[in-house]
């Protein structure tokens, strides 16, 4: 009899670790699902504006810091008692179900900063709440369900989850179902979760006479300075894993869905780091030091001959940094009776530098300097150690002789910047890179093993490789802006000035005379499909023509007004209408349009609420450096523009893209809208006039004439492709994948 009831409970104990970790598994995976998916739902409503999107983030921060925190609360408890509540919570929670979005309207006047949060948090905050607190809690129960086996271990199946959650929304739920379909998917989801933490807490142990209360940890508890260690190990890679994907989207490629690529590293970084087979973490471990000496000061510089290189180092970089910091926090981890508060340090930590990269840093600094600063931050956490041996044996000496030998490297790390300022311009071209980098690499070996010279020498890395030329950028005034939307800088010379936002140019002014300065230049040239549109504008609407302009610039197509005409700019950064306007770096409006109408703000938001019929010319040419506004090319967007042009009215659409190829989403639409469409690729010749780019415009209008006025004045115009293949986006379903070049 004694020895059936051992046969028979084999098969359970051998399934009791699978089954927690598929509870965890489920819960990350949804938590990280969620986050994408109700931002697309409230993509149209809200708009684009900077308030939306970084209030949205600190709410996901926040819940998971909350969810953390009840986890950690819920200790005091005994096992099964904690289940009890737990469930109760997320059966309370269900009453939100299915998860989408509460019906309210946004005020008029309403502070997104205040408003957003509400929304979200009324919306969806009670199941992300309960969700996130699956991970540390789960682990606490699989612990005192095996006899005090080790938990950690399952932090890398959540963190799995997670990662699986965060690839699956852009590549399999958006791309093939529409939000309602992905709504009832994810309810049905925590259904499952739910069944999966009732078989969780009947693996408890049940309470006998003195087991009722909850098991008080015995181990001892973390000092301030643990607990201080843990939050900074979890805030540098938390901060530079946004810093990363700011920093590559902007300074290196702005490619679609670049995004995901650094945050699923960073969870994947949490699977290594905490799994129970410790080589890779110990490998990565050991390097971190040497790759973040030989990558950090490359990265800075952003050199643009080798994008997809420089963008693949960087993400690199922070696989390494974030197995480094994770492992080391590992290491350090407490008995598994503290596990919640530990988890709540690591939550803790990741709100602070997500804070710092997403709120603070667009706010505090004109280029993306949390890059560099968080590089720093990871060199001197990281783990080091001499990598040579007669090296450190030259360090093992007395104090006053490792003074001299730290000092002697600071020497040489300022010389080699004196060196690198002085050649600037041959840096910057090639010529001289490699002894520098030479330079730094025997200085890094050198140096490795002691923080102070390592650290050193790192920073004097960061400087050589770019620093002192974004210095030099951040110094001039005006060269540079950030807002919350990206980086722009303007740079020049006697004969041309240009607007770049990230690695694209967004308006090209030529310098010298009045008539230069007046003439369209880039995208927006005469011979350009918007640029033929204005032309046409007095034989269709007369001289009284209405334009709107969705996408300010630098102000290149006020130079088309003309006496008479009522043109509007709608423009989402204040930071662009100050460089077109204010500032005197580009006179395209003090001299074409002087008193222009701007409404700051979501285009489409404030086109919802124009008058009908209001606008004979509407231009789309809202992209910020490649990326794409879809909830702007959406047939609910296009529905919206009927309703604000004119029955004879155009709608010119921007398409140029390096990484995306936009007609077939925009030929599908034209077809659920019942649209006549053409569009027309300008390529200008070698004989072109200076200033002038490849273009591509596509034209639309429910008037045949109208179209047929443009290619009557340039044959160029053609049909759209037929969109096989790609359906036309709707506030309820779209995706880019197939547009991918």
């Amino acid at each position: 009899m004694y020895e059936s009831t051992i046969i028979a409970a084999q098969p359970q104990r051998r399934a009791m670790p699978l089954l927690f970790i598929g509870a965890i598994l489920a819960g990350s995976f949804l938590l990280f699902l969620v986050q994408p998916m109700v931002a697309r739902m409230a993509l149209p409503r809200l708009g684009g504006a900077p308030a939306v999107w970084n209030s949205a983030m600190l709410v996901y921060q926040a819940l998971l810091l909350g969810g953390y925190g009840y986890a950690h609360l819920l200790g005091r408890l005994a096992p099964r008692r904690q289940a009890v509540v737990h469930l109760s919570v997320l059966l309370l929670a269900a009453l939100w179900l299915p998860i989408g979005l509460i019906a309210m309207t946004m005020p008029a006047d309403a502070q997104p900063a205040i408003w957003v949060p509400w929304l979200l948090g009324a919306s969806i905050g009670p199941l992300f709440f309960a969700i996130s607190a699956q991970a540390p809690l789960l682990q606490r129960w699989f612990s005192c369900a095996s006899g005090g086996r080790d938990p950690y271990a399952l932090y890398a199946a959540s963190n799995l989850g997670s990662f699986g959650g965060l690839i699956a929304y852009p590549l399999l739920v958006e791309p093939m179902l529409p939000l309602r379909a992905q709504s009832a998917l994810w309810s049905a989801g925590y259904g499952l979760v739910i069944l999966l933490v009732i078989g969780c807490a009947l693996a408890l142990p049940k309470a006998t006479a003195g087991q009722s209360a909850p098991a008080n940890p015995v181990s001892a508890a973390p000092t301030p300075g643990r607990i201080a260690h843990w939050v900074a190990l979890a805030l540098v890679p938390s901060g530079l894993m946004l810093a990363t994907t700011t920093y590559i989207t902007t300074d290196i490629v702005a490619m679609p869905l670049l995004w995901v690529v650094p945050l699923g590293l960073y969870l994947l970084s949490f699977s290594i780091a905490f799994a129970a087979k410790r080589a890779p973490a110990r490998l990565l471990m050991r390097i971190a030091p040497l790759a973040i000496l030989l990558f950090g000061g490359v990265m800075v510089g952003g050199f643009q001959e080798r994008p997809y290189l420089n963008a693949g180092l960087a993400l690199l970089l922070l696989l390494i940094v974030s197995v480094a910091l994770h492992g080391v926090m590992y290491e350090r981890r407490p008995a598994p009776d503290r596990l919640t508060g530990f988890y709540l340090a690591m939550s803790f930590g990741g709100v602070l530098g997500g804070i710092f990269s997403g709120l603070i840093a667009p706010v505090l600094f004109d280029w993306t300097w949390e890059y560099p600063l968080l590089v720093l931050a990871a060199g001197l956490l990281a783990p080091t150690g001499f990598v040579i041996a007669s090296v450190e044996r030259l360090w093992r000496v007395d104090a006053r002789h490792r003074r001299i030998l730290t000092l002697a490297i600071a020497v040489a790390v300022m010389l080699l910047i004196v060196v690198a300022m002085r050649n600037a311009a041959s840096l910057d071209q090639g010529a001289g890179r490699g002894p520098a980098f030479a330079a730094i690499v025997v200085l890094g070996l050198i140096a490795l093993g002691r923080r102070t010279a390592f650290m050193i020498v790192l920073a004097g890395a960061l400087v050589v490789f770019g620093g002192y030329r974004s210095l030099m950028l951040s110094l001039d005034g005006h060269a540079r802006t950030r807002s919350y939307f990206g980086v722009y800088t303007v740079r020049g010379n006697p004969r041309v000035q240009q607007l770049s936002h990230g690695t694209t140019v967004h308006g090209t002014q030529l310098i010298g005379t009045v008539k230069r300065e007046q003439t369209p230049t880039a995208y927006y040239v005469p011979r350009s499909g918007v640029g033929q549109a204005m032309q046409a504008l007095d034989g269709l609407y007369g001289p009284g023509a209405r334009v709107g302009v969705v996408g300010l610039g630098a102000g290149t197509l006020a130079c088309y007004a003309r006496p008479g005409q009522q043109w509007r700019f709608y423009e989402i950064d204040p930071a662009i209408v100050r460089i077109a306007r204010d500032t005197g770096q580009f006179s395209f409006l003090s001299r074409c349009l002087p008193r222009p109408e701007i409404v700051i703000g979501d285009a489409r938001l404030a086109l919802a609420t124009a008058k009908p019929a209001g606008l004979d010319l509407l231009v789309l040419d809202a992209f910020s450096s490649d990326s794409v506004p879809m909830h702007l090319m959406t047939r609910e967007a296009f529905a919206l523009y009927q309703h604000v042009i004119s029955g004879r009215g155009l709608v010119l659409v921007h398409i140029s893209n390096r990484f995306l190829d936009l007609e077939p989403v925009i030929a599908a639409a034209a077809i659920a809208g019942r649209w006549h469409a053409r569009e027309l690729v300008y390529r200008p010749g070698p004989d072109a006039p200076e200033g002038e780019t490849v273009s591509a415009w596509v034209a639309l209008s429910h008037d045949r004439g109208s179209i047929a006025a443009l290619v009557a004045r340039d044959a160029g115009w053609r049909p759209l492709a037929p969109a096989h293949m790609v359906t036309a986006w709707s506030d309820d379903y779209a995706t880019i994948l197939p547009l991918l070049k």
